[in-house]
């Protein structure tokens, strides 16, 4: 099993995870961080600390798109260690729906 980032952290892209993460297995788009799978230990601190409740065990039904997005771009985005404040309307897009179509591919800007 491996933790992974949803959809709900897209335009709202809390640090409050890369924090805690022992690891250091956290990647940083534009506007949403992933976990690279064959980093995370599977210890499972991050998943409490994300405000949007974006971070999620694999083993969930459903996953497997964002299983994969996570993978395809902690390949190609910075590491992301150092929590930074969340974009100023993170709180508005917390929850909305649709929020796939505001993805971004293009990296962050990391450490």
């Amino acid at each position: 099993m491996t933790y992974v980032v949803t959809e709900n952290c897209i335009r709202c892209k809390y640090m409050d995870c890369v924090s805690v993460c022992p690891v250091d297995c956290f990647y940083e788009g534009e506007n949403m961080l992933v976990i690279h799978p064959d980093e995370c230990i599977d210890c499972g601190v991050c998943e409490p600390e994300c405000p949007a409740e974006a971070i999620k065990p694999d083993a969930e039904p459903g996953l497997e798109k964002w299983l994969a997005l996570n993978a395809e771009y902690a390949k190609v985005w910075p590491n992301i260690t150092l929590k930074r404040d969340p974009p100023p309307d993170a709180k508005e897009w917390d929850g909305k729906p649709g929020k796939e179509e505001q993805f971004s591919a293009e990296p962050g800007q990391g450490d």
